[in-house]
């Protein structure tokens, strides 16, 4: 059958050659963009996942952007803190020198002063000084703000508190009393009675920092031998205090590390019955029964402190002493509580956080989660110490602890206050490192891991397979050039029709 108004074969050379044109051309674009989508009708839901990808690759990278900076921050804050700990045991190289006093002018111990006030204010100045991008770091502007601080609470100090809303409630609950070691001592009145005029009560007492061995006579007080024993309690670290038959012997300080042991080497006949233990959780109110008669105690009587311990927000918390801290990735608080807030099973509400601390988004989710805070605390001089040492402006020329006018009672308590100020810095400076060893170190390793998997993952979505593509060119290449020369021999076909014509 021929026809020439309708020429159904061009037609439908026509059709294919347009669908071979469109391959081809799809061909050459994903071969010259190297994606296999280059729009939504590529593939609609390859389109998204790849855009959900690609979004979260950015953010990934600006995490490890994020990271690095913090990295560069901490750096930085870390450089003024390894001077002042450099001027810190320089200083307490002058208390040392300062105390032998013998053969030492008092000029020398006057330049001495000169020159601990120059490490102060060079502190001071450090302090205020170190700073990334006009940010001061060490004076406070990355320390949390609180408010609200109980009575009970002596020291504390926020490392790290992650919080949605205005503040953080932060309180303390006492599970467990702190506890000094004790014993008590009865010696049957309230002097010294011995069997003979020469004959002598030896006894050796020992705590956390040592013993010493002191020997009493007949007819001594309790007073005046509860002075002898507290003489020496800077080396043994025991104190005594006077009863009404005899003394109390208390750990200085509280805590599991802490004890108090006492060995009688010899009674002297004393018409004492023994050594006591206190009632368990009250150091006041002596246990009547004996826990050892002096014939007995050759071998030493021991008696160990307690640390406190208690839970901070619902988290287990960390007793030492009358200390409590917890470390969690939401709360790192450390607080010192008095004696009484210490020893009674209670709770506290021991202070609240209203702002402040240093956040660095660590992660590609903005969120909570992702955030990583940190305190670091004022470093000036006058908040290097504690509440019960002092701080160290305290050693300023005319201040408590100058040398030109402290004893050698003075210069032990200030090298107690510069221990106390070693210790903080060297622990901040500890927190620090650990910070970018083991949270900024860890999560740039971390997010570059999740890049590479990310971008790996939008690139099987996304991204044209060449070997595959160079296939199909060629493939629609020949179907074109084949649609091509049919649709010519199809437009050439009603001419036949005229031969019919004759």
């Amino acid at each position: 059958m021929s026809r020439i108004n309708t020429n159904i074969s061009s037609l439908i050379a026509q059709r294919v050659l347009t669908q071979n044109n469109f391959s081809l051309t799809n061909s050459l674009e994903r071969l010259s963009t190297g994606l296999r989508i280059n729009r939504g009708k590529d593939d609609p839901a390859g389109l998204i996942a790849s855009e959900n990808l690609r979004g979260e690759i950015t953010a990934l990278n600006a995490a490890v952007g994020n990271s690095e900076r913090a990295d560069q921050v901490v750096n930085i804050a870390e450089g003024g803190l390894q001077e002042i700990s450099s001027l810190l045991t320089e200083l307490q190289g002058l208390l040392t020198a300062s105390a032998s006093t013998a053969g030492q002018s008092s000029s020398e111990v006057a330049a001495n002063q000169d020159q601990i006030d120059s490490i102060l204010q060079t502190i001071d100045r450090i302090a205020g000084a170190t700073s990334f991008q006009g940010t001061k770091l060490l004076n406070g502007s990355f320390d949390y703000q609180t408010e609200s601080v109980a009575a009970g609470v002596t020291d504390f100090k926020v490392n790290g508190a992650k919080f949605e809303g205005s503040s953080l409630a932060v309180q303390a609950v006492v599970t467990q009393s702190a506890q000094q070691g004790g014993l008590y001592v009865s010696l049957g009145g309230a002097t010294l009675n011995l069997g003979g005029a020469t004959s002598a009560f030896v006894v050796e007492i020992s705590g956390s920092k040592g013993s010493r061995e002191l020997q009493f006579t007949s007819s001594q007080t309790l007073a005046t031998i509860t002075a002898a024993i507290n003489t020496f309690s800077d080396i043994t670290g025991v104190t005594a205090s006077a009863g009404t038959t005899g003394f109390a012997l208390r750990s200085s300080e509280f805590g599991s590390d802490e004890f108090v042991s006492v060995k009688v080497v010899d009674d002297g006949g004393t018409a004492g019955d023994g050594i006591h233990n206190f009632a368990a959780g009250d150091t006041s109110t002596i246990d009547t029964t004996v826990l050892s008669t002096f014939a007995n105690a050759i071998n030493p009587v021991r008696d160990e402190g307690q640390d406190v311990g208690g839970t901070i927000n619902g988290l287990l918390a960390t007793g030492k002493g009358t200390e409590l801290s917890v470390n969690s990735d939401f709360l790192n608080v450390e607080m010192n509580l008095n004696t009484t807030t210490a020893t009674t099973l209670a709770s506290v509400n021991a202070f609240t956080i209203t702002g402040g601390g240093a956040d660095f988004q660590l992660a590609s989710d903005v969120n909570i989660a992702g955030r990583v805070s940190l305190g670091i605390q004022n470093v000036a001089v006058r908040n290097l110490g504690s509440a019960a040492l002092g701080y160290l402006d305290d050693l300023g020329g005319g201040k408590a602890y100058d040398l030109t006018t402290t004893d050698s009672t003075g210069l032990s308590s200030a090298q107690k206050i510069v221990d106390e100020a070693i210790e903080s810095v060297s622990s901040l400076r500890g927190r620090l490192g650990a910070f970018q060893k083991n949270v900024i170190g860890a999560t740039i390793r971390s997010l570059g891991v999740t890049i590479e998997n990310t971008a790996a993952a939008e690139s099987v979505i996304r991204d044209a397979d060449f070997a595959n593509e160079t296939a199909s060119l060629t493939r629609n290449q020949i179907l074109v050039s084949a649609s091509t020369n049919v649709l010519a021999l199809a437009n050439q076909r009603p001419q036949n029709a005229l031969q019919l014509l004759g």
